[in-house]
């Protein structure tokens, strides 16, 4: 499937404006935090930034500007960036959903700004689509049985564990703190932009599904859904690291820590490794996927048997009017052949 002209500069403007109000949010923060350094803290968990209330954004705002840039150069440079349009809106949708109930005034307008935007761009993306005209337009390639099978199984390692995780989370917490960690509540500190944990949670184990599922399907939104997973994947798992080396967890963990800490040590380098496994093995071309013609083999040069051109037909070498050939064939209808001598008394 391809995608006509206009849904492809809607959808990039619908992109860019995405764009925008997320590097509005994050210009804001930095100003109030005061470095790039602080604001990268913060977004890696650093609590003391929310508990100041300094910071307004998340770890998603960031990955929701790079991912709106995306989406909009891929609409604007390929015909098939209807999968990346349709990941980007259903992962803005995802995240910015719990802020229109949740979210105080300016986390409010923002989130009702990105739910509309978000509805635009899968609308845009399912209604923008058209087949192929003729074979030789380009479609959307597969991904290598092999390397789509093995991002497939990492993706969906790291959906495992994010259920894992949430599981085990749910069964300490009463039954209160489960309920706001998903829907939001004065239980939960986080900061306005960012969703409650376990919806969070559950958006990232959607989204990790998705691209699993695809690959070991080889569908043609693969590329899209399993690159923002990795992307996503790799993205926490490098600031839960480089959280994890800031406060020296990598040293004493090994030195009779507990086995929670370890568990959670263990997740965050997986997710690391994992996430950009999954970008090296989607990132390569796939391979051709072919197009039946839209009309047939009808008046078609070559085509089907029956069309000008094929074997045993007008204009096949050997066939009737053929270069070299003269007549019918030999034992069919028409004129019979001279005799090979005079008849007698000629």
């Amino acid at each position: 499937m391809t995608v006509t002209r206009p849904a492809r500069l809607t959808g990039a403007a619908l992109c860019a404006v995405l764009a925008l109000v997320s590097a509005v949010w994050v210009l804001k923060d930095l100003a109030a935090v005061g470095s790039p350094a602080d604001l990268l803290w913060a977004w890696a968990g650093d609590y003391q930034y929310v508990v100041r209330g300094s910071a307004a954004t998340s770890l998603l705002d960031p990955l929701l500007l790079a991912v709106s840039v995306a989406a909009a150069v891929a609409a604007l440079r390929s015909g098939h960036a209807a999968s990346a349009l349709a990941a980007a809106g259903a992962l803005t949708l995802a995240v910015r959903l719990p802020g229109v109930w949740g979210g105080d005034n300016a986390a409010l307008v923002t989130s009702l700004l990105d739910v509309a935007l978000a509805v635009g761009l899968l609308v845009v993306a399912a209604a923008g689509r058209r087949d192929p005209h003729s074979p030789a337009e380009r479609v959307p390639t597969r991904p290598v049985p092999g390397r789509a099978a093995g991002a497939g199984v990492l993706l969906l390692a790291g959906a495992l564990v994010v259920l894992g995780w949430e599981i085990y989370v749910a069964t300490e917490l009463d039954l209160q703190y489960t309920v706001d960690r998903v829907l939001g509540g004065r239980t939960v500190m986080a900061v306005s932009l960012a969703p409650p944990p376990a919806w969070m949670s559950l958006t990232l184990l959607g989204l990790y599904a998705t691209g699993a599922f695809a690959a070991f399907a080889r569908a043609g939104h693969t590329r899209a859904f399993g690159l923002l997973g990795g992307a996503v994947l790799a993205t926490y798992g490098l600031l839960g690291t480089a959280q994890a080396l800031r406060a020296g967890t990598f040293v004493h963990v090994w030195d009779g820590g507990a086995a929670l800490e370890v568990l959670s040590l263990l997740t965050v380098v997986f997710e690391l490794l994992a996430g950009s496994a999954v970008l090296a093995l989607l990132a390569g071309r796939g391979t051709p996927v072919t197009t039946p013609a839209r009309h047939g083999s009808y008046g078609s040069y070559g085509g089907a048997p029956g069309s000008y051109g094929a074997p045993g037909s007008y204009g096949a070498p050997g066939s009737y009017g053929a270069p070299g050939s003269y007549g019918p064939p030999p034992g069919s209808h028409g004129p019979p052949a001279p005799p090979s001598s005079p008849p007698p008394g000629w």
